[in-house]
Order: C-alpha cells, then structure tokens, then sequence
C-alpha cells in the first residue's frame, strides 16, 4: 500500500512537471511572438508629399491714389472732381459697371511753400472686380489716365488674389497622400519591406505663389497666375 501511495505521488508529481513544462514554453512562445509583432508594429517610415496646382485670381483689387495741390481750396477740389470723372469714364468705358468703381478714402491738407499757403487734396477710388480679363485690359491701358492729366500716385498698384483655396485643399491633400506613399513604397521596395497603413500625419501649409517664375515675396500679388502648393508629413507602417 505504501508502494503504491509513493507511486502514485511520484506520478502526480511528473504531471504537474509536465504541464509547468508546457506552460513555461508556450507562454515563452507566446511572449517571444508578442516582442516580434511588438517590434513590426512599432516600424514605419516618415515621408513628404508635395501637391502643387496651377491657378488663376478670381478677384482683382485696384486702389487709385491720385492728388491735387494749389493755392485755391475750390479751385483744387474742381481738379479733383474731373479727375475723378475721368476715372469712372475710363472704367465705363472699359465696361466695368459703375457700382465696381467706390470712393476708398479722402483727404485734406495744408502746407507752404516759399511763404504761400498750398491746399493738397488725396482722394482714393477702388476698383473690385471678378473680371481678371478686363482688369488686366485696364492696367494694360492706365497711361491712358496720365494723358488725361490724372497722375496716378505709389500705392496705386493691383493686387490679384485666389480665393477658392478651401474648393481645391481636399484633393490636393490626398493628392500629396498619395505622393508620399509612392515614396514610401520606393522606401519600402529598397528595403524589401512593404507599406502598410498610415500611422501619423500633419497637413503642411498651403502657399499661393506666382507661378511665373517670380521669387517668393515678389510679383506674387500683381500677376493673376498663380501657383497653389502644400507639403504633407506622413508616417506609414512597414509590414
């Protein structure tokens, strides 16, 4: 009987052995696997993605500073009146509507000179305008106004902008999306690996620059052709 409660341990014994055994090597397994996927999952590869788009202003904005000087504050103001006539003639006849035409802004000033007493009036017109075609005719033309005695002052430049950005940014984001997978992929194949999800990703900073060739800061709010760019960051998986 004695015998056989020895046994009869020994083999419990050898059991609970076997499956610790067991146990340890399955969980070792498991914990390995788990390192490895750990380490694949936490693998990737950060690239750039460039989205640029050629476009065209859709709103002209044109301030006319212009000025008379004399002696006589009625007489100043009567050469003032008919530069200003000349100015909406020049636009009508262009064939702008009188409402693109407002009044920006006036002022009156005085000053002497050698011992005499001068008045000097500023007046400002603003002109505001979708058609890019015909503005682009009125600037071509504004020696026109200088013959007509207007003399148009600095500052009375164009300015053309662009304001449909928000209608292009979804495409041109995932056109930039997938920009940056096409390198990721190339990344990917020279490192015999594969692409897999995206992990991160920032939206740059869309510019509108001239797409002319002009330096940025220069040219870019006087030429109607413009050039929309954005560059996004993303962090793709590797398989």
């Amino acid at each position: 009987m004695e015998s056989a409660r020895v046994r009869d341990r020994g083999t419990v014994l050898l059991v609970v052995a076997a499956i610790l055994a067991i146990g340890m090597i399955v969980g070792g397994y498991l914990l390995g696997n788990g390192l490895v996927r750990a380490r694949h999952a936490d693998r990737s590869v950060t690239v750039r993605g460039l989205a640029e788009r050629n476009v065209t202003a859709d709103l002209a904005v044109w301030t006319l500073n212009y000025s008379k000087q004399g002696a006589d504050l009625a007489q100043v103001q009567a050469e003032m009146d008919r530069d200003t006539q000349s100015i909406r003639r020049f636009f009508t006849g262009l064939g702008f509507p009188a409402e693109a035409l407002t009044p920006a802004g006036a002022g009156v000033s005085q000053s002497y000179v050698d011992g005499y007493q001068m008045v000097t009036i500023n007046q400002r017109l603003q002109l505001r305008t979708t058609d890019i075609a015909r503005a682009r005719q009125a600037v071509a033309r504004q020696f026109d106004l200088v013959r007509q005695g207007v003399v148009l002052q600095e500052g009375s430049g164009i300015a053309y902008s662009f304001t449909k950005l928000n209608d292009i940014k979804p495409p041109m984001v995932a056109e930039a999306t997938r920009d940056a997978r096409a390198a990721a992929e190339q990344f990917a194949k020279d490192s015999d690996t594969g692409v897999g999800g995206i992990k991160s990703a920032t939206q740059g900073y869309f510019s509108v620059e001239a797409r002319d060739g002009e330096q940025e800061g220069y040219g870019v709010a006087d030429t109607p052709f413009k050039k929309v760019r954005v560059v996004t960051t993303v962090d793709f998986y590797l398989d």
